[in-house]
């Protein structure tokens, strides 16, 4: 097996008021999102590292073989790297799970050899994934809009609103899914320019 890429060090910008636009993938981007069981249990693992790590979670969408998030940390001590660690794992751990007792083929797919005599299994691609912070109502904006229409772009569904797992319903029909994590409406700050964070600030 070919070794893995070499991946640059994201490098995180925490902070509280700082909104943060994140992605991460399933191993080696397979398209592992695709059955409404596993999409339950990723929702309820995210909803659980939101509160358990003190993040908003103000937009996602689930793609088949990708996750793209906008969070808040809602204070100082909020560390991405916990929220994505306590998000993954737990998913990882239910589906090796489900894998083994079905004894689905799958499951040697996603059995990595790190060396000689050691085996792991990887639903998640390795490292930290794509991370930005966002400083300006416009970029807010524009991450919101791209998550919801992102499964659209993909020619997954006709309308935003058609895709169930994500934010979209939530903003444009205000519907309340109990099966999707818990959302927090963006405050009127973060579009207010004298109230929105920069760089420097």
């Amino acid at each position: 097996m070919p070794a893995e890429p070499h991946r640059k060090r994201v490098r995180h910008f925490e902070g509280n008021g700082h909104l943060h636009e994140l992605t991460f993938s399933c191993y080696r981007r397979l398209p592992l999102l695709t059955n409404d069981v596993w999409q339950r249990i990723l929702a309820s693992s995210l909803s659980s590292a939101c509160a358990e790590e003190k993040f908003e979670l103000v937009a996602f969408v689930f793609m088949p073989e990708h996750v793209h998030l906008l969070v808040h940390p809602s204070n100082s001590a909020a560390k991405i790297s916990r929220l994505l660690a306590r998000t993954k794992q737990p998913m990882s751990k239910a589906v090796k799970q489900m894998l083994l007792q079905s004894q689905a083929p799958l499951l040697d797919r996603l059995m990595v050899h790190e060396r000689p005599g050691k085996t792991c299994f990887r639903f998640w691609q390795e490292g930290a994934g794509f991370d930005r912070n966002l400083f300006s109502p416009q970029a807010i904006e524009a991450s919101i809009d791209y998550i919801h229409t992102n499964p659209v772009k993909r020619g997954l569904c006709d309308r935003a609103t058609d895709w169930k797992w994500s934010s979209a319903r939530y903003y444009l029909e205000e519907v309340v899914d109990p099966e999707l994590p818990l959302l927090t409406t963006p405050s009127a700050q973060w579009f207010d320019r004298s109230g929105v964070q920069t760089e420097h600030s």
